[in-house]
């Protein structure tokens, strides 16, 4: 524990203070919740939003059988109704599918998929049309069309195009924010009209830089919450991009606890993985809180205040339900309901918290 200590420490350049009575909360998994159609299977879920209607829609990076063993597409847009009975697949070949990342539905019930192997975010209705779409994929006629690299120094940021984009929220004046992402590590902004605004981030780990952005969310005040997984924090804006605050989770796991894939973390692995913000999620209402997934390991939710503190955990890492690997994005339609998208066990979790 005092190297766990030290090593979160050194990576967050201050002193933390791991919050030691965090209490687990008491939550079940709906089993068999959503219906496929026979012999339709999830592949990696990393997807999963909830409209006004309840109904769910899960990104899922399935429809890869026909495509080469190295990089084959995988997206495909589920529709469930309230009662987890399957309704439709959205966007059926759409030029946009490549790599499925989050999807989100908007206060009109527009539904919005981020798919990082594009580079785009596309806005359907509630019926399933094509009503925007932001950042253009590679064409692939070029001769140079391949996956983006990291380079040094970093490229410089166009706007609004996407290097392997992440997650899409929106403010109360209909402002749309997007993570960006794997490469440009920024957030992008535009008005409601779709125009665009400005962006701002930058790689690195000061107040403002991000070393992955990787989810979005927007609390009623129009704070725009960032999870910035790989520096192992939330950092929070105002709607035009000024830092006023960023907190972590420094909740260690509970000993013996396993991953799903891999060896087990020690040491800095450990302290780097510890709430690691893979994905985050805010409730509605007046008295809004935050959920917050960790990346594989150790795996677990946490529901937190929108200042920071650490209110309950859920979870931990494992393949029954009511454990998780890999929550890569999480819908809170309320307070006491929650679900949860896993690429490494391939599914959602319907969760009710008691």
């Amino acid at each position: 524990m005092k190297l766990l200590a030290l090593a979160l420490t050194l990576l967050a350049g201050r002193v933390l203070f791991a919050q030691s009575s965090v209490p687990e909360l008491a939550f079940d998994s709906t089993p068999n919740f959503f219906k496929l159609p026979d012999g339709m299977n999830f592949g990696e879920v990393s997807g999963v939003a909830v409209n006004s209607q309840a109904h769910v829609f899960v990104f899922t990076r399935s429809n890869s059988a026909q495509g080469p063993a190295y990089a084959p597409s995988a997206a495909q847009l589920l529709e469930f109704d309230a009662r987890g009975s399957f309704v439709r697949e959205i966007g059926k070949g759409l030029y946009a599918w490549s790599f499925a990342h989050t999807v989100r539905v908007d206060r009109d019930d527009n539904i919005w998929a981020v798919d990082k192997g594009s580079d785009m975010v596309v806005k359907f209705d509630r019926n399933g049309r094509v009503l925007e779409v932001y950042g253009r994929r590679r064409e692939s006629a070029d001769d140079e069309t391949k996956p983006w690299e990291q380079t040094s120094p970093p490229l410089p940021h166009v706007d609004g195009l996407f290097r392997q984009p992440t997650d899409v929220a929106w403010d109360s004046r209909g402002n749309t924010y997007i993570t960006d992402g794997y490469v440009n590590a920024r957030v992008a902004k535009f008005d409601k009209s779709g125009d665009w605004v400005k962006s701002w981030g930058e790689h690195g780990s000061a107040p403002g830089q991000f070393n992955l952005p990787h989810a979005v969310a927007v609390d009623r005040n129009d704070h725009v919450y960032i999870g910035d997984r790989s520096n192992r924090r939330i950092q929070v804006f105002d709607a035009d991009g000024t830092f006023l605050r960023m907190f972590t989770i420094d909740v260690p796991p509970a000993p013996g606890t396993k991953p799903v894939n891999g060896n087990t973390p020690t040491g800095a692995r450990l302290a780097a993985s510890i709430g690691a913000p893979n994905s985050i999620c805010i409730t509605p209402g007046n008295n809004q809180v935050m959920f917050v997934g960790e990346s594989t390991y150790p795996g677990r939710l946490f529901k937190v205040s929108l200042d920071g503190k650490v209110l309950g955990v859920l979870g931990r890492s494992g393949r029954q339900l009511k454990q998780f690997s890999g929550v890569h994005q999480l819908a809170c339609p309320s307070e006491h309901l929650v679900y949860a998208a896993e690429t490494s066990n391939w599914r959602v979790q319907r969760l009710e918290i008691k």
